[in-house]
């Protein structure tokens, strides 16, 4: 699929075969839109419509019990949704947009289905820093819930073709915005008064939240599902994923790091954000090689290495 996004002739802007116009049409009938994000692909829908969040949940095959991140253009429009202490101030204000979702109380009107939030008293919030996603939210005036675009727990999608390959007619209308930046799911914090727990590790790291909020993150409680990416397995391949392989076996396709250099290797300079951005794109290119298995050099923990080693480890967890 193509990412051009040229003006020609005055038409409207294109992402591959469909306009921002026809994704926004699409989503004030109550219909889906793939859209890119600076994280992994979206699968849209307005947040406020409970007939449209329902097809989320039935696209993706997901359980109800695992709430939606809702995308808005900024604080302000956050602000409509949940209640913003100084603390989550802060953090918006230093981070969006980017790929950080803040959980929230929910606001006392807040307008989004019941379905989105999984019943609980909270709400989950991003700005994200992707152009085409933003366009869509500036020209919807939507708030959209958008989980990844794939089958509920398979691998997240990082470009057009692996929505296309996952969700096939589930997602009719894609917007095609090229491989995307950070390519791991955002870094997702829940605000409890003065204190945060980091719910989902990702590309904004506990060190960066710890100097913003001038202490460090507080224990999560362990086995309690408060925000999306918290099953145990998850971004999962079809094939058995085992971890910390220097070498792999006649039957593996073995996923590189550094030194190792495996079948592909995620970033032969050790680099964490490069590997990262390429973690998912590896995981489809192994799930469709004709290895029967997959094998995983080892990553290390430090920096963005914690939300990569995370979803390794729930990649390779028992289906």
């Amino acid at each position: 699929m193509s990412g051009s996004n040229d003006h020609i002739g005055g038409e409207a802007r294109r992402y591959g075969t469909a306009t921002i116009g026809e994704a926004v049409a699409r989503l004030r009938e109550g219909g889906l839109v793939a859209v890119p994000t600076e994280t992994v692909y979206g699968l849209a829908a307005d947040s406020t419509d409970a007939a449209a969040v329902a097809e989320i949940y039935r696209a993706k095959g997901r359980p109800d019990f695992n709430p939606l991140i809702v995308h808005v253009p900024d604080l302000a429009a956050a602000s409509k949704l949940g209640q913003f202490n100084q603390l989550a101030v802060r953090f918006a204000e230093v981070l969006w947009p980017g790929p950080l979702t803040l959980v929230v109380p929910k606001a006392e009107h807040c307008p989004v289905a019941a379905a989105v939030t999984a019943g609980l008293d909270t709400i989950a919030l991003r700005a994200p820093a992707h152009p085409v996603m933003r366009e869509l939210l500036d020209a919807s005036g939507l708030y959209l819930a958008a989980p990844s675009a794939n089958r509920s727990g398979a691998i997240s999608p990082t470009t057009a073709d692996h929505v296309a390959s996952s969700l096939g007619s589930a997602a009719p209308l894609i917007l095609d915005g090229g491989p995307c930046e950070q390519g791991i799911e955002s870094t997702i914090v829940a605000i409890d008064g003065n204190d945060f727990r980091i719910l989902r590790p990702g590309p904004v790291t506990p060190a960066q939240l710890a100097a913003i909020a001038g202490k460090p993150a507080v224990a999560t409680i362990s086995g309690k599902i408060e925000a999306p990416g918290q099953l145990m397995s998850h971004y999962a391949p079809a094939k058995p994923v085992r971890l910390d392989a220097p070498t792999a076996r006649s039957d593996e396709y073995h996923i590189g790091f550094g030194p190792v250099a495996g079948t592909m290797n995620l970033s032969a300079g050790g680099d964490l954000a490069e590997a990262a951005s390429r973690l998912f794109a590896a995981l489809h290119d192994a799930d469709a090689s004709e290895k029967a298995k997959i094998a995983v050099a080892p990553v290390s923990d430090s920096g963005i290495g914690l939300a990569l080693n995370d979803r390794l480890r729930r990649a390779a967890s028992p289906k």
